[in-house]
């Protein structure tokens, strides 16, 4: 298939490809465009976020079942071969000539890269190695000075996992503020979103910066590029004083403020009625996972606001109206909200 009409076929199930690199969208191509297809025909959407459990126990069925037919010893040896210098020729042949790429992904309709980083995860020991010393804090910023962005290289010589370095270092090189947030934060974080907006849609249309009614060169922007796939990391270099988690639940906030229109009084109704509307439709869903909602339903029938906006009221919701929300399922919050809190909203209403 030709590097266009995989983008094209692509689309259908991932519609933000245009923004993933030509060499990625050939191998998506080559594999995964066959199984997303098979899984249409099945009614099965293609998925992205978080991996639920029935997933996960579907990637260890698939790692033992591909350790069982090759006679490799341990997944630790299969996902990372370059630790076994000796065996590695050997694994590798072994993945090839046992398809390892379809056999990983055997029933789980995401992405092959996404199963395969998630498999990664799950099965690398050094990714459960609890706190980092004040010592490895500052090896970490030693071997950052010396390799640069090179996580792969420094998780090696800290024997910890690649994310686990990234998100340390990014957690580490700035003073972290974790209280409330100023004015002149807010103002950077803004700014820092904008700055990283306009270039990416300088590089998808220079022609889409600007309407023609606006001299003053604001953006006109879909509404899902508000807060979808933005360099977060980079964005948190530019405010200076926040972890990138807090720049984009900051950002997400802030967004869902400016999306509520109208006066005051309106405004009041307006969130309750949003409210129950969401409660009324997760319940309905009748969902176990939080990771099985098709937010994008459900931001279609409560005013239009992107996913990330919409899953962020409903965190607020039940942080602020479910005790030990922690400790129960999705489908027990839903429930709890149900039965104690939307009688509660409905009078309000």
């Amino acid at each position: 298939v030709d590097l266009e009409t995989a983008k094209q076929e692509l689309e259908e199930f991932i519609p933000h490809v245009k923004n993933i690199s030509d060499s990625s969208i050939r191998k998506m191509a080559g594999r995964d465009l066959a199984r997303f297809k098979e899984f249409k025909k099945q009614g099965i959407a293609v998925k992205f976020g978080r991996f639920t459990k029935k997933e996960n126990d579907q990637i260890q069925r698939n790692v033992d079942e591909f350790l069982s037919v090759t006679g490799i010893d341990s997944a630790e040896k299969l996902l990372f071969s370059s630790r076994y210098p000796e065996e590695k020729e050997t694994i590798n042949r072994l993945k090839a000539e046992h398809q390892f790429c379809e056999k990983i992904s055997e029933g789980i309709p995401r992405p092959w890269r996404l199963i395969y980083y998630r498999a990664r995860k799950m099965f690398d020991p050094n990714n459960y190695k609890g706190r980092y010393t004040e010592e490895e804090k500052e090896k970490l910023k030693k071997y950052h000075a010396l390799h640069g962005n090179n996580w792969k290289k420094i998780s090696e010589l800290m024997s910890r996992s690649n994310l686990s370095v990234a998100m340390k270092f990014s957690e580490i090189k700035s003073p972290i503020n974790y209280g409330p947030w100023t004015r002149e934060e807010i103002q950077k974080l803004k700014l820092a979103v904008k700055e990283v907006v306009r270039r990416k849609l300088e590089m998808e249309d220079a022609s889409s910066l600007s309407s023609p009614e606006e001299p003053s060169g604001d953006l006109w922007v879909e509404r899902e590029k508000l807060c979808q796939h933005l360099p977060w990391t980079e964005i948190e270099t530019k405010v200076g004083s926040r972890y990138w988690r807090q720049c984009k639940q900051k950002w997400i906030s802030i967004l869902a403020r400016k999306m509520s229109k109208g006066p005051q009084s309106e405004r009041g109704t307006k969130a309750l009625e949003n409210k129950i509307a969401l409660i009324k439709r997760l319940y309905e869903m009748k969902v176990e996972d939080v990771n099985d909602v098709n937010w994008e339903e459900l931001s279609d029938t409560i005013g239009n606001v992107p996913n990330a906006v919409l899953q962020a009221q409903f965190y607020r919701l039940k942080v602020s109206c479910v005790p030990l929300w922690q400790n129960k399922t999705f489908s027990e919050i839903i429930d709890f909200i149900v039965k104690h809190k939307l009688p509660e909203f409905e009078k309000k209403l």
